[in-house]
């Protein structure tokens, strides 16, 4: 279940990063370029991560609340000021109905989640 939802996760983030670099003023080959240098790290930091894991039973408690914040910075430091910035009523009508599409969906995850 786990790999199901970080799949489901992964498509959108990764269309969204896509868009983010392309209203970045990327082009669309240096767009996906920087996709691929951002995964490989991904890949790179988990690697790195189960193979320091790999001796203890538990992760450390700080890594989720660390984790989250660093979400929580990227949302309200980097993107919220770009959606303010947005001058088209309907675009940003769309990116409300998002937003809120996003946090249902991790509410209806949250409720209906078996452990």
């Amino acid at each position: 279940m786990t790999t199901f939802a970080i799949l489901v996760h992964e498509i959108p983030h990764e269309i969204s990063d896509f868009a983010i670099l392309l209203r970045a003023d990327f082009n669309k080959v240096d767009a996906v370029k920087a996709q691929f240098v951002t995964a490989s790290g991904g890949v790179i930091g988990a690697c790195v991560a189960l193979y320091l894991r790999s001796g203890s039973v538990e992760s450390p408690e700080w890594i989720l609340p660390f984790t989250a914040g660093g979400f929580i910075n990227i949302a309200l430091a980097q993107i919220l000021p770009e959606l303010n910035r947005e001058k088209n009523r309907g675009q940003n009508i769309k990116q409300l109905i998002m937003i809120l599409s996003g946090v249902g969906v991790m509410l209806a995850v949250s409720r209906f989640h078996i452990a």
